[in-house]
This record gives C-alpha cells, sequence and structure tokens, in this order.
C-alpha cells in the first residue's frame, strides 16, 4: 500500500484507512471506472455476439483478452484515464476513448464503432454503481455486519441466564437477563439483514431519455428492449424497462434507508453497551500499552463504543441524503445524482468503521456477574409488580378480597428501598393462598426474570 500525503482531507482516507480500505475496490473511483470499463466492454460482446451490424462474434480468445482489461485495471489505467478525462472533460467519455485504445491494442478496430453504442453516459454509469454498490454491499457490508451479529449472538448464549436488574426510564425495573437484552439487538438485525440481502440493484440500458430512439434508428427491426434485458439480466441485475435518461434510483434509496436503520439499531447496541459500561455490568479488559486518560492513569474509556456512535451518526446523515436526494431528477435528467453519488463509499465507510469498533469493544469486555448479583439483592422493591399481580389473579380466583391490589403495592414499595425482611413481612399476613403466598415468599430479584433464558432460544 503507498503512504498517503499527509494533507488527505478525509479521515477514511487517513486515519481509519485500514478499517475501510477493502471498499476502495468497489466505492472509489477506480472502483467506478474498473466498472464502466467492465460495462462498455461487455457491451460491445454482447453486440457482436448478436451480430449486430454485420459484426461477428468475438473468438473465446478475444472476449478473454477484453474481459482481462478489467482484471488488469490497475494504477497504469488510473493514470491513462486521468489524462484523457483532463482533455475530455468528461469521465465517461475518457473511459469509450481508453477502451478504444485496448481495442486497437487487441487487433480488433474493425469493431471500435460499438464501444459505447448507442449508450448515453448514463447506461454506463447506473449499471456501474449498480455493479459497484452490489460488490461493496454483499462482498465488503454485509459480512462486517454479519459479523457484529454472530458476535452478539455468542455473547446472547453466554449471558442468557445472566440476570440483571432492568432501567426503563432509567429507574429499577423488572429484572431481566443480560442475554436476552442482547438478544433483543440480534434479532432487530437479522430482520434488517434479511432485507438488506433481499436488495434488488436494478439497472437500465435504453439511451438518452429511455425510449432506445438511437438504437431503433439504427436498427429498426432489433428487439431493442430484449436485447437491454439480457444484457443488464446478464451482468446480475434486475432491468428497469421505464425510466428517463438516468435509472430512477429508487433500489439506492431503499438500500441506504435500510443502511440507515440499521446503523441507528447498532447506535441503540452501542449506547446500551456504554450504559452497562457505566453500570459497571460490563468490565472493560485492559489493552497492553492503552492509556484511557493522559492524566488520569486508572480509566479505561468505552472509546470503541463512542466513535461506533460518531460514526453511524455520519454515516446516517450521508445515507439520509442520498436516500433523499437521488429519487428526485428534473424532467428527463439532471446532474444531482452525479456528484451525490460519489459520497456513497464514505457513507458506507463511516458505518464500516463503526461496525469495527463494536467487535472491537464487544470482544474488550467482561460481564461483572458479582455486580448484577447485588445490583439485583439492593432492589427487592421491584418485586411489587409480582405481588400485586398474583394478588389480583388470587382476588380473581375467590382466594382473596382485597381491594386495588396495585394501590396497596404502591403505598408499600414507591419512592422506597424495601429490604428482603420487609417484603417477607408483607406477604406472610397477605390473605391469598398458600400456593401463591409460598411462590412469593421463594422468589427473589435474581429469580423474577421469568422466560428471558428461554426467550433467546427464538433467535432465528
Amino acid at each position: 500500500m503507498s503512504p498517503l500525503p499527509p494533507q488527505v482531507i478525509s479521515p477514511l482516507d487517513g486515519r481509519y484507512r485500514a478499517a475501510v480500505t477493502e471498499l476502495g475496490e468497489h466505492l472509489s473511483e477506480a472502483g467506478l471506472n474498473r466498472a464502466r470499463v467492465q460495462v462498455e466492454v461487455e457491451w460491445l460482446i454482447a453486440l457482436t455476439d448478436r451480430r449486430m451490424f454485420g459484426s461477428e462474434p468475438l473468438a473465446p480468445e478475444q472476449k478473454a483478452a477484453l474481459r482481462q482489461l478489467v482484471d488488469d485495471f490497475g494504477q497504469d489505467e488510473i493514470d491513462e484515464l486521468a489524462t484523457l478525462e483532463a482533455t475530455t472533460r468528461h469521465d465517461v467519455k475518457a473511459v469509450e476513448y481508453l477502451v478504444r485504445r485496448r481495442l486497437s491494442a487487441l487487433g480488433l478496430d474493425h469493431v471500435a464503432e460499438l464501444t459505447h453504442f448507442a449508450a448515453t453516459s448514463e447506461d454506463i454509469n447506473n449499471v456501474s454503481y449498480a455493479l459497484t454498490v452490489r460488490q461493496a454491499t454483499l462482498e465488503v457490508w454485509l459480512p462486517k455486519f454479519t459479523a457484529v451479529i454472530d458476535a452478539l449472538r455468542s455473547q446472547a448464549a453466554d449471558y442468557r441466564a445472566d440476570a440483571m436488574l432492568a432501567r426503563t426510564h432509567g429507574q429499577p425495573a423488572t429484572p431481566t437477563t443480560m442475554g436476552k437484552e442482547l438478544a433483543v439487538f440480534v434479532y432487530r438485525l437479522e430482520r434488517i439483514r434479511s432485507q438488506i440481502e433481499g436488495t434488488d440493484y436494478l439497472a437500465k440500458f435504453s439511451g438518452a431519455t429511455g425510449t432506445f430512439a438511437a438504437h431503433l434508428a439504427a436498427e429498426p427491426d432489433a428487439d431493442w428492449p430484449t436485447v437491454s434485458r439480457e444484457f443488464v439480466e446478464g451482468l446480475g441485475l434486475t432491468w428497469n424497462p421505464l425510466t428517463t435518461q438516468i435509472e430512477s434510483h429508487d433500489w439506492q434509496a431503499e438500500l441506504y434507508s435500510r443502511i440507515a436503520h440499521a446503523n441507528r439499531v447498532l447506535h441503540n447496541l452501542a449506547t446500551d453497551v456504554w450504559t452497562y459500561i457505566s453500570l459497571g455490568y460490563f468490565r472493560q479488559i485492559p489493552q497492553v500499552g492503552a492509556t484511557g486518560s493522559s492524566t488520569m492513569p486508572h480509566k479505561i474509556n468505552p472509546i470503541r463504543f463512542e466513535n461506533a456512535e460518531a460514526n453511524l451518526e455520519l454515516s446516517c446523515a450521508l445515507l439520509d441524503s442520498l436516500a433523499a436526494t437521488l429519487v428526485t431528477s428534473r424532467l428527463q435528467r439532471d446532474l444531482t445524482d452525479s456528484t451525490t453519488q460519489r459520497n456513497i463509499g464514505v457513507a458506507f465507510g463511516h458505518s464500516l468503521l463503526a461496525m469495527d469498533n463494536i467487535l472491537r469493544g464487544l470482544g474488550e469486555i467482561d460481564l461483572d456477574r458479582d455486580l448484577l448479583a447485588r445490583d439485583l439483592d439492593a432492589n427487592w422493591e421491584i418485586l411489587g409488580e409480582a405481588i400485586q399481580t398474583v394478588i389480583r389473579a388470587e382476588v380473581t380466583a375467590g382466594r382473596s378480597s382485597i381491594e386495588d391490589p396495585y394501590a396497596l403495592l404502591k403505598e408499600l414499595t414507591r419512592g422506597k428501598r424495601i429490604t428482603h425482611e420487609d417484603l417477607s413481612a408483607f406477604v406472610s399476613q397477605l390473605e391469598i393462598g398458600d400456593a401463591a403466598k409460598q411462590r412469593l415468599l421463594q422468589l427473589t430479584p435474581a429469580t423474577y426474570v421469568g422466560l428471558a433464558d428461554p426467550l433467546v432460544g427464538y433467535l432465528p
């Protein structure tokens, strides 16, 4: 990896480059241009395979040589395109000229005019973006997202029986288990993952205003919609038959909204884990050589989760903007989508960086079971819910005549700290059946977790 100049603006290309470098294979300018070369080459091959305008199908070795241009795309091509674009002032035209040069070098000048044939720049661009975004999503973003889910799933299983005091509105509430709480996030993220995995990546290839007008002028007898559909589907994409000059970008808006949704659930995870660390429920494992504070040597700061929060917020801001902006194009075309789409990689990058931090953070914490137990034992008043609910059941069953069980327990517990002895004395004098009374007397905050443990088994 060549060293970066010190004046890079984006931290994704500087400080955090190692965490997001895989995205550059797809969502950089170079990745986009490689895809453009691929689309130009495959379109030319598709036309010659159909013997359009008297052409003959290329020999297998000629096709292989053309496709090798994509595989070999590297710094030489990046530099050459920069030189060409300095003259053309048009990025896609520069790609066309590069492909023509390679055709000449391969002795294929006789089919050179089929390069970029009847294609508007957006035909090339929309297919290229669909290819690169699909690859970035499936090969880079989703594997990292899945790794986070898998790490959470493992911890949910490890901690499924570890009772802890819940907090609703920040106040002590009915206990749960740490595993069940982490399983909630796994369930949420799994649903979003399945939606993202089901994304349709749409593309069009129908000319300047989506009418196949130039195509039909050149060859009136060809079934151009079929040619277009088979070309797009041959690249593994979904054909969009009805567009303006641009593909309408609705699939992009859908995908970016789903990734933003995933980001927000991960943000919720990061803030919850941060809070559990603050409460002492999770201990942070010291990392050799690491410094938590420049002046307070005792500190281990939850920086992984704080870094994740910030990057998720940045990613969502960009993804929300992309989803909102890309679905609007004035009449048959404006250029707002062009510069907007160049930020797709940045949006993905901040999300990827956040997930990298979450993964690292989850690997650097351990559950403090002793503290969980002490916290539960200090909050016996939370059993007020169980007691008043049991009394209601007993009244309904005719085994009690207590009036307004809720008010009775509210008077006993609201805003107070109640001991085990206090509750035992209270329950012992209750007018309820013996079986119910014994259940309540045996109940503790640590055992009042309902079905939290087996609920983890509902994870897909």
